[in-house]
């Protein structure tokens, strides 16, 4: 077992850091903004209004041949078939907002997703030029050019609002560090803590935040309250805390924890792996898993480099 003093001067430490192979980013988990309730609700909105605008085009599933009729008629029924087909999209997003209340899927498996929407509405609509519009064609071929046309109607609308989901949920994240530099400021170095609705719930001195520990979609922030230790749950990602915290001595080192390096006095190694020994007895060590290792280590490296120049 091996113990290492933080704090203490009277000795540099020399460590050889195995770096860990990154996970590949298709591994990692989407980024939350993709399953917000409003989010989803305006992906789901501007697909729609994308797929009937497409139809009304481009002619897509043989459209054009459906029936002999007018302008507006064509527009009404090409209307309710295209938004009847929309519903798969409805019916699989609600699915996945309640999978990932529980926990996030990766990229990977949220490329699968798509890609089973896509068939099941090419599905739809092969089905419907076969039973309904008689098309002659055999069905596999149906089904073939089904999916190369659902594929765009849902493709080029899902990349659109990614990127503007990505590029609002930095602007907003930006505005946030600038409302925590702010706030701490003017409150002598308290550190203000967001719900999911970027809503200001809770502040606490940094000098009294240990630890943060995520449950779900709820993050139990850890803190001393008048010399004992307290707990406040928060309606928050630890993805989201840990973009919050970027850059500052509150750092992530686990999947479910994230640590105010500045009350951390000892890290440990023992055959569970690192732990870290906070300077309250009664607060739990914090383990360190193997992802986030290399950070920990950099930032203690960060550390006792200030401690010796001290």
């Amino acid at each position: 077992m091996i113990f290492i003093n933080i704090t203490g001067k009277e000795k540099k430490v020399k460590f050889t850091v195995k770096i860990q192979n990154a996970m590949p980013d298709i591994q990692k988990p989407i980024p939350h903004y993709l399953v917000e309730k409003k989010n989803i609700l305006s992906l789901i909105l501007f697909t729609s209004l994308f797929a009937l605008v497409f139809i009304n085009i481009y002619s897509p599933f043989g459209a054009d041949k459906w029936f002999n009729l007018t302008k507006l008629e064509f527009l009404t029924y090409s209307s309710l078939v295209i938004l009847t087909g929309v519903l798969v999209v409805v019916a699989s997003r609600i699915v996945m907002y309640y999978v990932c209340k529980k926990h996030l899927i990766n990229l990977l498996q949220y490329l699968i997703w798509i890609m089973a929407e896509i068939m099941l509405m090419a599905l739809f609509y092969a089905l419907f030029e076969k039973l309904v519009l008689k098309d002659v064609r055999i069905f596999p071929d149906l089904v073939q050019l089904s999916a190369l046309n659902t594929a765009l109607v849902l493709l080029l609308p899902y990349s659109v609002m990614w990127l503007y989901f990505s590029w609002r949920d930095k602007n907003e994240q930006i505005e946030r560090m600038a409302e925590m530099q702010t706030f701490s400021d003017n409150t002598r170095d308290m550190i203000p803590f967001y719900d999911d609705k970027s809503t200001l719930k809770f502040s606490v001195k940094k000098e009294n935040l240990l630890y943060l520990e995520s449950t779900e979609n709820y993050i139990s922030i850890c803190y001393l309250n008048k010399g004992k230790v307290s707990k406040y749950l928060l309606r928050d990602t630890m993805k989201k805390m840990e973009e919050n915290f970027a850059g500052t001595e509150i750092i992530r080192c686990h999947r479910s924890y994230m640590v105010n390096f500045e009350k951390v006095k000892v890290i440990r190694k023992d055959k569970d792996g690192l732990k870290l020994e906070l300077d309250n007895p009664s607060v739990i060590d914090i383990p360190v898993s193997k992802t986030y290792a290399d950070n920990v280590m950099h930032t203690f490296s960060k550390y006792s480099q200030f401690t010796d120049a001290g």
